[in-house]
């Protein structure tokens, strides 16, 4: 990343943490692309026996994008290539889409945290060595907000908390059913999919703010 490019993200950063106004907490906006996590068991099915992922670009919580990519693909044999892997590994394989992509797919997923995926959609995952087929495991992100603990103390919310999100841009949009997630590897920062930017006229590091008067909306 381009020095310029870091300087801007973390004054971006250091302008959503001191800015308390009484009509929330500012948080920073990222956009998150069509992405795939995967066990170690089927990195090794996609891309050889005792492969390990390799390094990228680090993403907060100890997360990284790897150079890895894959193939997936829906119903009716309908795919998406050169889908980022992230790592490190996890206990199950998870496959996160847009609601479009879910179109070209031919597939119907649900919106979901990450990791809750009981009755999500089935999809195939094909890597340069082989192919896994998960017969649940495609999901459209819930749209959520990373906090530190003291993040979440400053906004007054806490882990699980359901807030609605204001965007004051050309589109004005606000957004509901914001999931709070705590943690303290994480950075602060809300999370949409490329959908949802689009729609919003939103890019990486567009200030979004928790609304706390709910009358406001």
């Amino acid at each position: 990343m381009e020095q310029s490019e870091v300087e801007k993200i973390t004054k971006l950063v250091i302008e959503a943490l001191e800015k308390k106004t009484t009509k929330g907490y500012a948080v920073p906006i990222g956009v998150s692309a069509r992405h795939v996590h995967l066990s170690q068991a089927d990195v090794e099915t996609l891309f050889g026996k005792g492969y390990t992922l390799t390094k990228k670009k680090d993403l907060m919580g100890g997360q990284f994008a790897a150079n890895e990519t894959v193939t997936i693909v829906g119903l009716k044999l309908r795919a998406i290539e050169n889908v980022r892997v992230l790592g490190p590994v996890r206990k199950q394989s998870q496959v996160e889409v847009s609601a479009t992509d879910t179109v070209k797919l031919g597939i119907k997923a649900p919106i979901r945290e990450s990791g809750n995926l009981k009755g999500s959609a089935p999809i195939a995952v094909v890597g340069p060595k082989g192919v896994v087929y998960l017969n649940e495991g495609c999901i459209v992100a819930k749209r959520h907000i990373h906090m530190s603990p003291s993040d979440a103390n400053a906004a007054g919310v806490k882990d699980g908390d359901i807030v609605s999100v204001s965007v004051d841009n050309e589109r004005g949009t606000i957004f509901h059913n914001v999931q709070i997630r705590v943690d303290d590897s994480f950075t602060l920062e809300m999370h949409i999919d490329t959908d949802e930017a689009n729609a919003s006229k939103i890019s990486c590091g567009t200030l979004a703010v928790i609304i706390r008067d709910r009358s406001a909306i």
